[in-house]
């Protein structure tokens, strides 16, 4: 599996396909193979004449473990996206990610424009400029450092929990990532994005906030409500899919 170094940071990435490229960034406790790879998005992504990017984001993964959650604040997350770009002589690509990812995705948009043709912002809504109230980030924290499943009685910690031991992830990096510095998009930053955006949330999704909501603050974004689907499952749907690869035809 090909790495690259962020500085001090190891990084692991795939490469796949030909033609235009679209960079693809995982969820938390998740993987670049399990996000993008097991539910055919790689596969779908290069049958239709795409070059498929993936990494797996710092603390996940095969890329570095990280204890520190100062090591995870959003610009260096962003930072390993665009590191990877570089890294890839890529000067500009279309830019998915889901959950965790698509805010890893805005701050790139936001931050560093020139390299983000489009912007696919899945599993998040308007959670990513409003804090929600009571914060799930305590929770999962103290459910990844519970001694062990059966110890938790919070359902969200106790889902995300579950998952990460589904992933095999690191339990003590995955508590620092979640612990990180919250930094929030403002409003107006969001409404700067000049690239084309589609924002898709599962209709059933209780952990995102409302993707209409945040598609009405970016001027010109498109919003893709995903049928029937909660947060853990709208990743792999099919009207997800069609959704994207429909937006990334028709965009400029």
């Amino acid at each position: 599996m090909p790495t690259f170094l962020n500085g001090d940071v190891e990084i692991a990435y795939f490469d796949q396909g030909e033609g235009d490229p679209i960079l693809l960034v995982h969820g938390f406790a998740s993987t670049k193979e399990i996000n993008w790879v097991n539910p055919s998005w790689v596969g779908e992504l290069t049958r239709a004449g795409r070059r498929a990017i993936a990494l797996d984001n710092r603390g996940h993964g095969a890329s570095s473990k990280l204890y520190d959650p100062a090591n995870y604040e959003m610009a260096l997350m962003a930072g390993d996206a665009r590191a990877l770009l570089d890294h890839l002589n890529i000067t500009r690509a279309d830019v998915m990610g889901y959950s965790m990812g698509a805010r890893i995705a805005a701050f790139l948009a936001v931050h560093h424009p020139e390299r983000v043709r489009s912007l696919v912002i899945g599993g998040l809504g308007i959670r990513l400029v409003a804090s929600q109230t009571g914060s799930l980030a305590p929770k999962i924290v103290a459910a990844l450092e519970a001694p062990a499943l059966a110890d938790i009685t919070d359902p969200t910690g106790r889902a995300f929990r579950r998952f990460a031991e589904q992933t095999k992830s690191d339990l003590k990096a995955l508590a620092a990532c979640m612990g990180r510095p919250r930094r929030l998009l403002s409003r107006e930053e969001v409404a700067g994005i000049k690239v084309p955006v589609l924002v898709a949330v599962g209709t059933k999704d209780e952990v995102s906030g409302s993707g209409p909501e945040l598609a009405a603050l970016i001027p010109g974004a498109q919003e893709l409500n995903i049928p029937d689907r909660d947060h853990m499952l709208a990743v792999g749907d099919k009207a997800f899919k069609a959704g994207v690869l429909d937006f990334l035809n028709r965009r400029p």
